[in-house]
């Protein structure tokens, strides 16, 4: 794979598989689509030099990252930056159960209209690889682990829009050809997340701010927390392992810890590092978000050679460092 399209490449996940790729092949050609609204430049610019192009420039494949500021719901311009692609990585996305909830319409535009824009540009490019970043909420409140073959029941429009997303990359590959890996995410962490909204990440800023920790409900509620490294590492096998066109695969790490155990976690490397720990307070549980969450990785064991590596201590100090 050497053309490859990473839609929401300024985010937190996009920046750290562009700084992947860069260590990997120093050849390869790197177009990012983002609007800017949640990931910044200077993240970007932290892992790799690049210039910004507006879309009617497009011409060739340059070496390195080539930035077009713009939306995803541009279907224009998604089909002139899939031109002669060999993959696409679909990263951008309205992210999280709660924005979901408090406008479910958007959330629906976004990740439903966006996906659809890509994988049509990919269609009528011929593009051989199309990965799309999802989630474990379309299968809802279920026993854990979670595994591929449960039946989805989203409870949030998040679990929906993401579940739409998948149903389109199956339709795609079965009408069309276009090979497409669905991922879903574990609950990611680790560096350049400092603009995500996610848990690990709200509660170090509230420990740098010196704000009290939040806990929603009574804090054991569970999830599968995947350090940044090994996801990137499952992300670049959904591209490049051949054969699992079609498929839709859970990326985590078969582990489930409690919310109150990741902050008293982050609480202990903020003794260790500030000399200083956060009050913890508790609010009402949050409609929409499921109670329990770890995940079955066999098959992505199996098909893609996965096996995450950094445990969740390891990977929580790297993060707090």
């Amino acid at each position: 794979m050497k053309n490859i399209v990473i839609t929401g490449g300024c985010g937190f996940i996009g920046v750290n598989l562009i700084r992947f790729l860069m260590k990997t092949d120093e050849s390869v050609c790197i177009r990012v689509v983002d609007n800017l609204s949640v990931g910044q430049l200077e993240d970007l610019n932290k892992v790799c030099t690049f210039r910004i192009i507006k879309a009617e420039e497009l011409t060739g494949w340059d070496n390195g990252a080539t930035l077009v500021v713009g939306d995803i719901q541009d279907a224009k311009l998604a089909d002139s930056v899939c031109q002669e692609a060999d993959g696409v990585v679909h990263l951008a996305a309205n992210t999280g159960v709660i924005p979901s909830i408090e406008d479910p319409r958007m959330d629906c535009v976004v990740n439903v209209l966006g996906t659809f824009n890509y994988l049509d540009a990919c269609r009528k490019s011929n593009v051989k690889r199309f990965v799309l970043a999802s989630s474990g909420a379309p299968l809802g409140e279920q026993e854990p682990p979670i595994h591929e073959e449960m039946l989805p029941r989203p409870i949030s429009p998040y679990g929906a829009s993401k579940l739409c997303g998948e149903a389109y990359c199956s339709a795609f590959h079965g009408s069309f050809g276009v090979e497409t890996v669905c991922l879903r995410f574990g609950n990611v962490y680790g560096p350049y997340s400092t603009h995500k909204g996610s848990v690990v990440a709200k509660f170090i800023k509230q420990i740098l701010e010196r704000e009290t920790l939040t806990i929603y409900g009574d804090g054991s509620q569970t999830r599968d927390f995947i350090y940044i490294d090994d996801l990137i590492r499952a992300v670049w096998a959904g591209v490049t392992v051949p054969g699992v066109g079609g498929h839709v695969f859970q990326i985590a790490t078969h582990r489930e810890h409690t919310v109150i155990e990741l902050a008293e976690a982050l609480n202990d490397l903020s003794g260790k590092y500030l000399g200083r720990k956060s009050e913890l307070v508790y609010e009402k549980e949050r409609k929409g978000e499921v109670r329990r969450n770890y995940s079955d990785i066999s098959k992505a064991r199996g098909m893609l050679g996965f096996e995450p590596k950094v445990g969740l201590e390891s990977g929580l100090e790297l993060t707090f460092k």
